[in-house]
């Protein structure tokens, strides 16, 4: 991420970063629905991973438009083969929407939401002050980044709602989160060797 940042990454690298979250959105997605349905019936946990759900649908709705900055057509996009580490934090997900309890996955969610928010904050600035990307090409990081006090607002109440009901175990919850801290970075490494390029 810091090769975008700075400019000095190759729109390659940018592709790449956009065909690697094709995946992971869709992905996250269909983790994020089998959460709402595995919360109820607690209403706050529900709508939490209901929300999220929801968003990941906008976000992929806007992913096009990335993709066409970068000159990166649908059939392209349709023979890019993903890399693992860049694949393995969705992976994680979807094993959390599959054994994790849906308030410890929310606690462990909520602390990554800042990180990530920050990241797509940087990549959209860095897009159209070091690349000139247009805003509609910037719309998939302009939607991570904005700030989202509603969605954190469920997120709290979800985590409260399985703390009072006695579904919470706080170091498993702090383990869910470490570890999607850890898979999240794994992305980026993975990332890295194709930042150097052309533009």
């Amino acid at each position: 991420m810091a090769a975008i940042a700075d400019g000095t990454a190759g729109r390659i690298a940018i592709g790449t970063l956009a065909l690697e979250q094709r995946h992971i959105v869709a992905s996250d997605r269909r983790s994020f629905l089998h959460l709402a349905a595995r919360a109820a019936p607690r209403p706050h946990g529900t709508g939490l991973f209901t929300t999220l759900a929801e968003g990941e649908a906008l976000a992929l709705d806007r992913l096009g438009a990335l993709l066409n900055g970068c000159g990166l057509d649908e059939v392209t996009a349709e023979a890019y083969e993903p890399m693992a580490g860049c694949q393995a934090y969705p992976a994680y997900v979807a094993w959390l929407a599959l054994n994790g309890d849906p308030a410890n996955v929310a606690i462990a969610l909520y602390a990554n939401f800042a990180a990530w928010g920050g990241y797509c904050a940087t990549i959209a600035g860095a897009l159209r002050t070091r690349y000139g990307f247009t805003d509609e090409a910037c719309g998939f990081f302009d939607f991570f980044a904005l700030p989202a006090p509603a969605l954190m607002d469920q997120a709290v109440a979800a985590a409260q709602e399985g703390l009072d009901g006695g579904h919470v175990t706080m170091p498993t919850a702090l383990r869910y989160g470490r570890l999607l801290q850890s898979y999240e970075s794994m992305f980026w490494d993975t990332l890295s060797p194709a930042a150097p390029g052309h533009r």
